[in-house]
């Protein structure tokens, strides 16, 4: 279930989703979004100093962003399932401190995870608040490979008793 602005708490942690990415995927995207060469072609890839190919950073966003959309989702009718009333998920008014960490190369699999960093009562627009947070991302070997600072809106209770 999607928590209510109120009964989030600071460190809440929540797994989005794993993901791998495998080599037609990541020149796809690349062909499309991010022609470098170390996104290209293993050949490609072998003459620049990453030594072989990796995921473009904007690829490893991307999936992210799949994932978070995809748990929201699933929460959502879990709690319609229960009988249960999820909060709202507004928009985000922006990111923050996007760090490539490492890079992601073909067959790496990461995990997606949020972890809740603080809350700001929102003064304009009453009904929501704003949760911050850590999203990152960890390669199969626990090593940090992507990170960024995140801001949404979530729905307050207060809003669904008014």
């Amino acid at each position: 279930m999607i928590d209510f602005f109120e009964d989030i708490r600071e460190g809440d942690t929540l797994e989005l989703g794993r993901y791998t990415f495998q080599t037609d995927e990541i020149i796809r995207f690349a062909e499309k979004y991010d022609p470098q060469p170390f996104h290209l072609s293993e050949e490609g890839a072998a003459r620049t100093h990453f030594g072989r190919l990796c995921a473009s950073g904007w690829h490893t966003a991307s999936v992210f962003m799949k994932l978070f959309v995809a748990k929201m989702k699933a929460m959502q009718a879990a709690a319609r399932e229960t009988g249960a009333t999820a909060a709202k998920i507004g928009p985000s008014p922006g990111f923050e401190d996007l760090k490539w960490i490492k890079p992601v190369f073909a067959g790496d699999t990461l995990t997606y995870t949020r972890i809740v960093t603080g809350k700001t009562e929102s003064r304009s627009r009453p009904e929501w608040g704003l949760v911050h947070s850590d999203m990152l991302a960890h390669n199969q070997d626990g090593t940090l490979v992507f990170s960024f600072k995140a801001t949404v809106f979530v729905e307050r209770r207060a809003a669904r008793a008014g």
